[in-house]
């Protein structure tokens, strides 16, 4: 299985409106921290995730996060 490239070891912090949204899982997109197309030919896919309301959300940077799309912490487990 692939290991994701780390975007970032923080989260990233964005007021969302409500809609669908294709968090990116490789890591490797240029629209961090959404989809754009990066992972085709590897293992990854985007996961989608749906905002019912406008809210702040800190969407994870380190592709390691335990619940997709937000984060959880997991960047302060990850080596330096």
């Amino acid at each position: 299985m692939e290991t994701p490239h780390v975007a970032q070891k923080s989260p990233f912090v964005r007021k969302m409106p409500a809609g669908t949204y294709y968090w990116c899982t490789c890591g490797n997109s240029k629209s961090q921290p959404f989809c754009d197309g990066s992972h085709k030919g590897g293992s990854f896919s985007p996961t989608k995730v749906v905002l019912t309301e406008e809210k702040t959300v800190a969407w994870c940077g380190c592709k390691h996060t335990k619940t997709p799309g937000f984060c959880d912490g997991s960047h302060s487990k990850l080596p330096a």
